[in-house]
């Protein structure tokens, strides 16, 4: 197997067990009658797992082709989500039940994945350097993930995460929340663009010698 078959079936492997998970989870809620499907597809968590799987799907089929600027572009805002959902629940959410109490799913999405998919932009860096700005565009989604769930949790009395419930602080709280978790995703996105353009070099240079 040559390492462009082995990286292909690394991310089928990986985007295949985080759909079982997924799956899984979703079951067992089900089974239970806890099942509310609008909220487990609310968490930050699921969503950005679902960004992985896709992104991981997407470059395992583009694999005899040139990566492209938007699907690196993709890649990089998936790879921001997925570490900070690793820090976040590691530092915030660790005891808290976030819809993924099986335990080998709850490492799968929160511990597993964020490694992997740093791995994978390691692994295979986008070609062309990734200018600094390019941080700013990944913030579109969590920007519009966090007005979605203040919005809704206002309208149905809902929150996916207990530190976004202003009944735990107070909206100045939440605030403060959002702000630091935004800060932190412009400290991440920055240093995967360092790491993409770091790793990007050293390959280039190994594909000139």
């Amino acid at each position: 197997m040559n390492r462009t078959s082995a990286v292909a079936a690394f991310r089928v492997l990986f985007a295949g067990l985080t759909v079982v998970a997924i799956v899984v989870q979703l079951a067992s809620l089900a089974a239970k009658g806890t099942l509310n499907p609008v909220n487990y597809f609310s968490y930050f968590t699921i969503d950005s797992n679902l960004i992985a799987i896709g992104v991981l799907i997407a470059a395992a089929l583009n694999r005899d082709r040139a990566s492209t600027p938007r699907l690196d572009l993709v890649r990089g805002g998936a790879v921001v989500y997925m570490s900070i959902t690793g820090i976040v629940f590691t530092l915030l959410l660790s005891n808290t039940d976030v819809d993924t109490a099986i335990p080998w799913v709850n490492s799968v999405v929160h511990e597993l994945m964020p490694l992997v998919m740093l791995a994978d932009w390691l692994i295979t860096p986008p070609a062309a350097r990734l200018p600094m700005r390019q941080g700013l565009l990944w913030l579109s989604f969590p920007l519009v993930w966090i007005v979605y769930t203040i919005i809704r949790g206002a309208i149905v009395n809902l929150y996916p995460y207990p530190f976004l419930n202003p009944a735990n602080g107070g909206y100045a709280s939440v605030a403060v929340y959002c702000v630091a978790i935004l800060i932190a995703m412009l400290v991440v996105s920055a240093l995967v663009v360092v790491l993409a353009n770091a790793a990007g070099s050293g390959r280039r240079r190994v594909d000139a010698t």
